[in-house]
């Protein structure tokens, strides 16, 4: 795993009324600190990224659908640096995800329906805090398409 990626499984409370969705609580010890949460949305087949920060740490989770997480080590300090990890996580992998500052990221819809992604920053956005990169360019060596196996 990329150093500093930290991955928690998360917990559903199911019962016929339906469902508790943990995420994040502020005495967990991958907790940090407090920015802002947004969700954001994705239809099937969609890919949203590249992307990194120079400040925040984001903590992702899906809520709704599936996606194949990937991330990218772009710190040139780190012990992981260039490593690429992939995460499919949603419905049937409900997990919390940690990235560090510097980590690029992008994901994909994968599955039949719109994912719901929740993000629980360390800061609120500003401007110029957030690095693009187009999701098919040279940045990140990574290929988007499904690899049969």
């Amino acid at each position: 795993m990329i150093d500093g990626v930290i991955v928690t499984p998360l917990r559903k409370i199911c019962d016929e009324r339906g469902m508790i969705l943990h995420m994040l609580r502020s005495d967990a010890p991958h907790f940090e600190k407090f920015g802002e949460i947004y969700f954001a949305t994705a239809y099937p087949g969609v890919i949203k990224g590249w992307h990194s920060h120079t400040e925040q740490v984001q903590n992702y989770c899906v809520i709704q659908g599936m996606i194949k997480l990937v991330m990218y080590d772009d710190r040139s300090e780190s012990p992981t640096y260039k490593e690429l990890n992939e995460i499919f996580m949603g419905e049937n992998n409900y997990c919390l995800v940690r990235i560090p500052t510097g980590v690029i990221n992008g994901w994909k819809c994968i599955g039949d329906k719109t994912a719901l992604l929740a993000n629980c920053s360390t800061q609120a956005n500003k401007d110029g805090e957030m690095l693009r990169y187009p999701p098919f360019g040279d940045k990140v060596p990574y290929k988007w398409d499904i690899v049969m196996k």
